[in-house]
């Protein structure tokens, strides 16, 4: 495999919302440039970059993939990204390792929710892009409509470069703006070759028009241009790809190309302008100023290999069998079988030049978002901020005993896909996974039985309750035990009360007289705060309450600590239950961006959800709606608000606090309190 420099590489991510045709596209640029041997097709599942068992089935992307085109001298590294919001983690991580992106628009629906997410990342990122609209074969293919969809909602700096000639079934040639020439295609092109005519006749006053529209938006770039623009002078071809560059970077245009990535029309031209218009590494600022620096941007688990992480070089190269230093872990690393991906493909190379992207297997400390570096000169590049995650299940395997299986299995997992988490919570006895949505769990599961054998299935969360006490109440606890020989004598007396929310447990030792000694006090302690954790009303902790030992008695023989431990214990079951216990509730804080036109369906499904409404107010193009709403209502809510608004809602959640539960709640948890432990035993 040839090495290439800097100069001569270009790193591009291509993303958009799903079912917008890039994959097809990344296939087809790659066949047509004669780095792959086949053309591959989604329906059949043999594209170059999706290729998971899931995605294969599914017929989208669900993870980011890699693939190369060589053309002009020039090695063009093309990252895949999936277009569902489930999969959004791996869209940010294309555009963190790219230089440059094309967006590409399906000519049937234009501007859909994934074109706006990925829009604003390449916003926040300053990424130079090129717009492509493709499917441009299919029925309702409108490129107009598209045109006018993406200056309202994408950038009003977007500047057509080529037209279509025809639209849906009928389309079969592109005028290219640049040359003043159309490229005509055949029924059955391979590689889209094409045919180059004039201009035809019924397009020549819309080709005058956009032309004329393309020169002077270029020129205005370039005080020198405009001024030969206004005189009425030519400008050469050159001058205007030049000056298109300069305009792409600055983020002061963004052209618009067309054509079908699976008809493989205007592929050529793509292929020819990624590389004249986009920048090459060298012309990137690097983010550390040092002689080698390169990050993991992704980390990926195949079977019978290992782990492979995916790299991207910044400064410096690295050869075959180099040795680098994670500044993460602090521990060297040697890079064997170096290697550039073609879909599942690698091939070993002896180099990778800076700016270049690659592969690498079997590293022993080295995971997604670690920086390689000198040793001489370590450095740590800013983490890829990905995003938060929105919902919450619990998991439970299916065979009794493969709960070390489950959790290694969820830690490659978290490895292959840092948008997932996961934890096993102590307190309500569940392993809790966290990430982008319910289609985001079900592949998750998916890959856990075929990768790693554990088969497990999603449950309702359970939620962490707690309970308190909303008087006061005194009692006693007596705990005696006589069975021949030594007994067990332990008698309190105690007052509970309720305190403020947030203020916790307190105890108080009141006695006098050395009516219980006071050595034994710290028990009944520990007592109370055990049968507290336990619970009075259903089961959950007991928080926020005052707890004072006041009297009691001992044995001079029978007595120990054990025995008023559980004096301690009985006295606050005994009591508890007399100061008036209360079940507590979590609540949430819940942010929902929502469009105007799914408003009133949002606030009316929130108050359903006995959400109590604090506000809305204008965010963009877009309203945020706040309000506090119960934990327990807000399963599966990112399902319910993607349907509600058509997958334009997002939202985001964190905790408020508790508050005392309505009785119709109180009620159904005492109710599955009960029916758990009738099961459990």
């Amino acid at each position: 495999m040839k090495v290439y420099d800097t100069t001569h590489i270009r790193n591009v991510a291509f993303v958009g919302h799903g079912g917008s045709g890039k994959t097809s596209l990344v296939d087809a640029l790659a066949f047509v440039s004669g780095s792959s041997r086949r053309h591959g097709n989604v329906s059949d599942g043999t594209t170059l970059t999706d290729c998971s068992q899931d995605e294969v089935e599914r017929q989208h992307s669900i993870g980011l993939g890699l693939g190369f085109a060589e053309w002009m001298d020039t090695k063009i590294n093309m990252i895949d990204t999936p277009g569902y919001l489930d999969f959004f983690g791996e869209a940010i991580t294309g555009l963190h390792a790219a230089d440059a992106a094309v967006v590409v628009l399906s000519a049937t629906s234009g501007v859909e929710v994934g074109t706006e997410k990925v829009w604003q990342v390449c916003d926040h990122l300053h990424l130079p892009r090129i717009l492509f609209v493709s499917l441009m074969d299919k029925e309702h293919a409108d490129f107009e409509r598209v045109f006018a969809d993406i200056k309202e909602h994408l950038s009003p700096k977007v500047l057509p470069v080529e037209i279509p000639v025809g639209d849906g079934p009928d389309f079969h040639g592109i005028i290219n703006l640049f040359s003043g020439k159309a490229h005509m295609y055949q029924a059955g092109t391979k590689s889209g070759e094409y045919q180059e005519v004039d201009v035809p006749e019924e397009y020549a006053e819309r080709f005058a028009a956009y032309s004329e529209q393309l020169t002077e938006t270029v020129a205005s770039t370039d005080d020198s241009l405009i001024e030969r623009y206004l005189e009425g002078q030519e400008i050469s071809r050159e001058e205007v790809v030049t000056a298109m560059k300069r305009a792409i970077i600055a983020g002061e245009i963004v052209p618009l190309f067309v054509g079908s990535g699976e008809l493989t029309f205007g592929t050529r031209a793509l292929l020819t302008k990624m590389v004249e218009l986009l920048p090459s590494p060298a012309e990137i600022e690097s983010p550390a100023d040092v002689p080698l620096v390169g990050r993991v941007f992704k980390t990926i688990s195949e079977p019978h290999v290992g782990d492979v992480s995916l790299f991207r070089m910044y400064r410096g190269s690295v050869q075959n069998g180099s040795v680098v230093f994670n500044a993460e872990h602090e521990v060297t690393e040697k890079l064997n079988h170096l290697s550039i991906q073609q879909g599942k493909d690698r091939y070993e190379v002896s180099q990778l030049a800076e700016g270049d992207i690659g592969s690498v297997a079997k590293l022993k400390d080295t995971h997604t978002n670690d920086t390689f570096c000198s040793q001489r000169s370590p450095v740590h590049l800013p983490p890829i901020p990905f995003p938060e995650a929105v919902a919450t299940s619990a998991v439970l395997v299916k065979t009794r005993g493969e709960e070390d299986k489950l959790a290694a299995g969820l830690h490659k997992l978290h490895e292959e896909d840092p948008t997932f988490h996961f934890e096993y919570n102590s307190e309500l006895g569940q392993t809790l996974i966290h990430g982008m949505g319910e289609r985001h769990f079900e592949i998750l599961l998916r890959r856990l039985e075929n990768k790693f054998g554990v088969v497990a299935e999603l449950i309702r969360p359970k939620i962490a309750y707690r309970e308190t006490l909303r008087g006061k109440a005194e009692g006693q606890g007596k705990h005696k035990k006589q069975s021949g020989g030594r007994g067990q004598y332990g008698d309190c007396w105690v007052r509970l009360a309720g305190r403020p929310h947030g203020e916790g447990y307190e105890f108080t030792n009141k006695i006098v007289g050395g009516a219980i000694p006071s050595k034994y006090v710290p028990a009944v302690n520990r007592g109370i705060q055990e049968a507290a954790a336990r619970g009075i009303v259903a089961g959950y902790p007991v928080v926020d309450f005052s707890a004072e030992c006041y009297d009691g008695s001992h044995h001079n023989v029978d007595s120990n600590e054990m025995s008023f431990k559980m004096a301690g214990i009985l006295a606050f079951r005994n009591v508890a239950s007399k100061a008036r216990p209360a079940l507590l509730e979590p609540l949430d804080d819940v942010e929902v961006l929502a469009p105007e036109d799914a408003l009133g369906d949002v606030m009316g499904d929130l108050s359903g959800r006995r959400g109590q409404i604090l506000g809305t107010e204008t965010d963009g193009r877009l309203t945020k709606v706040t309000a506090i709403v119960p934990q327990s209502e807000l399963y599966k809510y990112s399902t319910i608000l993607h349907s509600m608004t058509h997958g334009r809602g997002t939202f985001h959640r964190k905790f408020h606090g508790y508050v005392e539960a309505p009785s119709e709640v109180v009620a159904k948890v005492i109710a599955e309190s009960k029916a758990e432990s009738a099961k459990a035993s």
